[in-house]
C-alpha cells in the first residue's frame, strides 16, 4: 500500500502516530500531536469506562478527526500468593531501609485486558482506529471492533508475530523494535533474546506480509523517520520523542532523569512482570533487570509502597522510568511544535 493510501485509511495528513503511553500520555498530548496532522492516541488499559469516555470527549472537543484507542490483550494470570510473598521477601531489606511495615500497601498500577466491556465502549465511541498490544482479542470481539469501521493495528516484535497478525486481518502491523521504550508487545515469544532492532525488523516484516508496516522503536527525529521509510515502513509511531514535552504526564522526577541523559536503558520485568524498557535505576542495578517476579501485571503491587516512599524523598530507585534507547535525542519543546517540525522535514510542508 502506498504511503498516501495508508494515511488516507488512517485519516491523517502526516505519517506519524503518537504511541499510546500509559502513565505518560493523555488528552493534552493527543490533542497536541493531532493539531499537527498526526494520529493521536489514548492508552486505555489503565482507564475505567467513565475516565475513558471523559478523555475521548476532551480530545473530541478540540479535534474532530480519528483517534487511536489502545488496549492490552494479555491473558490474566491466576493470583499467586506464593509468588507475591517471595517477591516481598526479596524486597524486605528495602522495606526496612525506608522503615516500612512489611504488610504496607499503596496504590499500584492495574492493567485490564480487552474484554466485552471494552468492546462495547469501542462500539459506543467509534474512535476510527483501535490498536492492540500483546496480540489480538478473540475472534468474536475482533469482529465487533471491525464492524465499527475502525482501522485495526497491533504490535509485532518478531516476523512470526507479524505473520500471525496479518493472517487474522489487521489493517497494519506496528513493527516494535528492541529499542522501543515501555512494554514489549510480544505475545508468541516473550524472550527478548529472540527479538531484534527496528531497522532489522522493519524490512523483514515488510517482505513477509502484505499489509502496511508502521515502524516503532529508536525513532526520535527526522533521520530515524527517513531511515524507516527507506526500509519499507509506511508510517512511524513515536513515543519517547514526546516524553519531555509539557503535555506529557510523567512525573518531575522522570522528566529530570530523561533530561540528565546519564543512565542507560535496559529491559526489565521487575516493575510489572513483563519485559519493558526503561532507564536503569537502583532496583534494576541491585537485583538485576530480569528476575523471578509475580506474573504480569501484579509485580508492581509489592513495589508500590517503596516507590511512594522513595519518590517522597526525591528518589527514583523503585520507579519505572520508561524510555527508548534513543531518549537522549528527545528535547524539551511543545508536542505540536515537535510534530510540525518533523512533518516539515519528512513531508516538506507543515500543517497550516
Amino acid at each position: 500500500m502506498p504511503r498516501s493510501a495508508l494515511l488516507h485509511r488512517l485519516g491523517v495528513e502526516v505519517p506519524i502516530l503518537l504511541a499510546p503511553m500509559a502513565g505518560a500520555g493523555g488528552p493534552a498530548l493527543a490533542i497536541a500531536v493531532a493539531r499537527a496532522g498526526a494520529l493521536p492516541a489514548l492508552p486505555c488499559a489503565m482507564l475505567d469506562a467513565d475516565t475513558l469516555r471523559r478523555q475521548v470527549a476532551e480530545v473530541r472537543a478540540a479535534y474532530d478527526g480519528p483517534l487511536n484507542l489502545n488496549f492490552f490483550c494479555h491473558q490474566p494470570s491466576a493470583p499467586d500468593d506464593g509468588a507475591q510473598r517471595a517477591w516481598r521477601d526479596r524486597l524486605t531489606p528495602y522495606y526496612r531501609a525506608f522503615d516500612l511495615d512489611l504488610s504496607a500497601q499503596a496504590p499500584a498500577t492495574e492493567r485490564r485486558p480487552f474484554d466485552a466491556a471494552c468492546c462495547a465502549l469501542v462500539e459506543q465511541l467509534r474512535p476510527g482506529v483501535v490498536s492492540f498490544h500483546f496480540g489480538l482479542p478473540d475472534d468474536a470481539l475482533l469482529t465487533r471492533v471491525k464492524a465499527t469501521g475502525a482501522v485495526v493495528l497491533s504490535s509485532a516484535t518478531t516476523v512470526a508475530e507479524a505473520r500471525w497478525l496479518a493472517a487474522r486481518g489487521v489493517d497494519a502491523v506496528i513493527a516494535q523494535g528492541l529499542e522501543a521504550g515501555g512494554h514489549r508487545g510480544s505475545f508468541l515469544d516473550v524472550d527478548p533474546a529472540s527479538q531484534i532492532g527496528t531497522f532489522a525488523l522493519v524490512p523483514l516484516i515488510r517482505d513477509a506480509i502484505a499489509v502496511p508496516v508502521i515502524a516503532a522503536g529508536g525513532i526520535i527525529d527526522a533521520r530515524g523517520i527517513e531511515a524507516a521509510f527507506a526500509l519499507g515502513a509506511g508510517a512511524v509511531q513515536l513515543g519517547t520523542a514526546f516524553l519531555r514535552t509539557p503535555q506529557a504526564t510523567i512525573s518531575s522526577l522522570h522528566r529530570a532523569a530523561l533530561a540528565a541523559a546519564d543512565a542507560p536503558t535496559q529491559l526489565t520485568n521487575l516493575f510489572s512482570g513483563r519485559p519493558a524498557r526503561g532507564l536503569r535505576n537502583r532496583l534494576m542495578a541491585e537485583l538485576g533487570p530480569i528476575a523471578e517476579v509475580p506474573p504480569f501485571p501484579t509485580a508492581g503491587h509489592a513495589l508500590a509502597p517503596l516507590k511512594q516512599a522513595a519518590e517522597h524523598q526525591g528518589l527514583t530507585d523503585f520507579s519505572p522510568l520508561w524510555a527508548g534507547q534513543a531518549y537522549p535525542l528527545a528535547r524539551d519543546d511543545d508536542a505540536t511544535a515537535i510534530t510540525r517540525q518533523l512533518a516539515t522535514a519528512i513531508v516538506g510542508h507543515p500543517r497550516r
